[in-house]
């Protein structure tokens, strides 16, 4: 009997567990991957992806002709494709990995599963390392992702016998009707720069990572860069969980000073799949706030001119501008700038995360359905677990770039503003020269505004409904601590903690 093995975000032969299932199947296989244009007409989708799948799929077509099954790429509806391959070949088979993906894939996965069960075709999913389908309660997830990350990694079939069929062209982005993304310092597809990234962060580049994580010009190379390949699949998590665990013990004992980086490495890959288990449990967290009273906190329609001046790096605040045009050039920024950006979107110019989201989407070329939407949520504080965070952006201009290297970079029309007034150029004599000209004024007052944004948002926390609500989201989505009671950040209380002098940097894991 032929199976049809259809990649999605996994695009590697070492590990994957669906190619293993296939392969012990015995008869034949399809390696297929479908390139689908109305996936690649949502919002959220990018030249700048297709462009790192298009590479990977090349390695992983030549990966597959060394075992003996090119993969076979068509572009068009999933449906569609399949049913003309299962007609024209004795295929009764699909086997695929469940996919967290964003809306548009769970409701091409329910077509498919549908025409499935019609003709007949059984379709086999099989579960991702860190996310649990169908999952009644958080409590024990972390010991049953620790489980499935312990096991042996599973090397590729020594061997696979082909259906005959036409491997096809892999198409351009122009082919999927995307609109032209220059990206000049996006980071490479494929499995190879995977496995280089990997071996370059354990053994050089990931020493200082615990301490340079934070800072955008030093966590461009201390961070491992791997998250575009765990979330397009040519890493597994298994890989860079059990490499982690190597080195750690390698070093162990050691003056090296990798203990603390690597513990912060293997924590951050644990807060990765916590994070996509509540897309997994909750897909509406895509498009509904995960607390219902804020779904009326903002405008639904945003200021169309705060909006654009924010996605072009154009606000008048120079840290937020340079790290906004850092990332529409090289797809990738580190962790906290990433959360300052949605902050100050979401407080200081109080724009709805359904209108910033897409972009952030677009711009990340680790762009992870699962990671993206509780995260975006999370940081324009509408989860109603998580403690409120307003981050002041000229206070992580002088804290992340206090000589200001990485803002000049990225916002040379700063250049003739001295070092004292760089991360606020309005406070400099020499303003009128620049602001309105060559540089934007500031779109808006940030102390006034978030003083504004704080008032309106722990508003919305007053009251008993408030707080059962927060109650039942924290028993269905917070990390749980050896299996126990949630580990949250939620507060009942109507007013405000004290103020810490940094954000904690734990709960944002957009990046690795």
């Amino acid at each position: 009997m032929d199976t049809i093995l259809w990649f999605k975000r996994d695009l590697r032969i070492a590990d994957n567990p669906a190619l293993a299932h296939a392969a012990a199947q015995g008869g034949r296989i399809l390696p297929l991957y479908i390139a689908e244009p109305d996936l690649w007409a949502q919002p959220d989708a990018a030249a700048r992806h297709w462009s790192f799948i298009a590479e990977s799929l090349a390695e992983l077509r030549d990966a597959l002709g060394t075992i003996g099954a090119p993969l076979v790429v068509r572009r068009g509806d999933a449906v569609d494709i399949l049913a003309d391959l299962t007609s024209r070949h004795s295929i009764r088979t699909l086997v695929s990995h469940e996919e967290t993906g964003n809306a548009w894939t769970y409701a091409r996965d329910r077509r498919v599963a549908a025409w499935a069960g019609a003709t007949g075709i059984t379709w086999t999913q099989i579960p991702q390392m860190d996310v649990i389908r169908r999952l009644d309660t958080r409590d024990g997830w972390a010991r049953r992702r620790e489980q499935v990350l312990r096991r042996p990694i599973l090397p590729a079939p020594s061997g696979l016998d082909p259906v005959p069929e036409d491997p096809g062209l892999i198409p351009g982005a122009r082919d999927l009707g995307l609109a032209p993304d220059p990206c000049p310092d996006r980071q490479a597809g494929g499995r190879a720069m995977a496995l280089s990234l990997l071996g370059g962060f354990l053994t050089e580049r990931g020493r200082d990572y615990r301490r340079a994580m934070s800072t955008p010009l030093e966590g461009a190379m201390a961070c491992s860069r791997l998250s575009p390949h765990l979330a397009w699949g040519t890493l597994s998590m298994r890989e860079a969980q059990q490499a982690a665990t190597a080195r750690k013990a390698e070093v162990a004992g050691t003056r090296e000073g990798w203990t603390g980086s690597l513990k912060s490495f293997e924590a951050r890959l644990a807060w990765r799949g916590h994070f996509m288990q509540k897309l997994e449990d909750m897909p509406a967290i895509e498009t509904r706030c995960l607390h219902s009273a804020y779904e009326d906190l903002r405008p639904k329609t945003p200021d169309a001119a705060r909006l654009a001046a924010w996605e072009k790096g154009e606000t008048g605040i120079p840290f937020v501008d340079a790290c906004m045009r850092s990332l529409i050039a090289t797809g990738w920024l580190n962790f906290r700038m990433r959360a300052m950006l949605v902050s100050f979107a979401s407080y200081h110019l109080w724009l709805e995360w359904r209108a910033t989201g897409p972009h952030l989407a677009r711009v990340f070329t680790d762009y992870e359905p699962g990671i993206h939407w509780p995260q975006v949520q999370m940081q324009s504080g509408t989860t109603g677990m998580n403690t409120i965070r307003i981050y002041n952006p000229v206070k992580q201009g002088h804290d992340q770039d206090p000589a200001g290297a990485f803002t000049r970079a990225w916002c040379p029309e700063l250049a003739d503003v001295p070092d004292a007034h760089l991360h606020t150029p309005w406070t400099w004599d020499g303003a009128g020269s620049l602001l309105g000209r060559t540089y934007p004024e500031p779109v808006v007052d940030i102390a006034a505004a978030a003083r504004a944004a704080r008032e309106r948002v722990w508003a919305v926390r007053k009251g008993e409904a408030f707080r059962d609500e927060a109650r039942a989201i924290v028993k269905k989505h917070a990390s749980r601590k050896d299996g126990g009671a949630g580990r949250h950040f939620v507060n009942d209380r109507a007013k405000p903690k004290p103020r810490r002098k940094k954000p904690r940097t734990t709960q944002l894991s957009l990046d690795l």
